[in-house]
């Protein structure tokens, strides 16, 4: 059974090889989880993203983790929320599927994911914890990887989401 649990904190604290980041498209910063990484990691991350050149909706890309305590960060760009009838789901689910092979072609021990496109991109938070848990839950089982998956959440509001589904068997 994977390795899955959800905790309340700081991403850029989590004790784990890499982080997620919830990042826009540009991957050069902006508020929430993204701010937050960009200003942990220092400079050095957005030189690296500038020579990226960007990241389109449901996709990932990897880079070093500067002044962080990781190994790598893995920058994900979830979708907007317009509703539901715009392909919102696939595209998030893309974004945990993506960024699982970059941490499993990395050779990733552990995975700290925040909840993607759930701060000011308004995706609802359990429809979201659903995808994410439903979405890294096929993926590990898939690969036969024995890899501790963390939800880092923001609020308690969050981290209770995640830990009903995750108590779901």
């Amino acid at each position: 059974m994977p390795r899955l649990k959800a905790e309340q904190g700081d991403i850029t604290r989590a004790s784990v090889d890499i982080i997620v980041n919830a990042a826009n498209s540009s991957l050069l910063g902006g508020g929430g989880v993204d701010g937050a990484i960009h200003r942990a990691a220092g400079p050095g991350l957005l030189a690296e993203c500038r020579k990226i050149g960007g990241c389109p909706t449901g996709e990932a890309r990897i880079t070093g983790a500067h002044n962080l305590p990781h190994r790598h960060v893995i920058h994900t760009v979830g979708p907007i929320w317009r509703g539901g009838g715009s392909g919102e789901a696939e595209l998030l689910a893309n974004c945990y599927r993506n960024t699982l092979q970059l941490a499993f072609d990395y050779a990733c021990n552990s995975i700290a994911f925040p909840a993607i496109s759930t701060g000011v991109y308004g995706y609802p938070k359990e429809d979201a914890a659903e995808i994410a848990v439903a979405t890294v839950r096929e993926f590990v089982l898939e690969q036969e990887i024995d890899m501790p998956v963390l939800f880092c959440c923001f609020d308690a509001e969050t981290r209770a989401i995640y830990n009903s589904l995750l108590s779901r068997d």
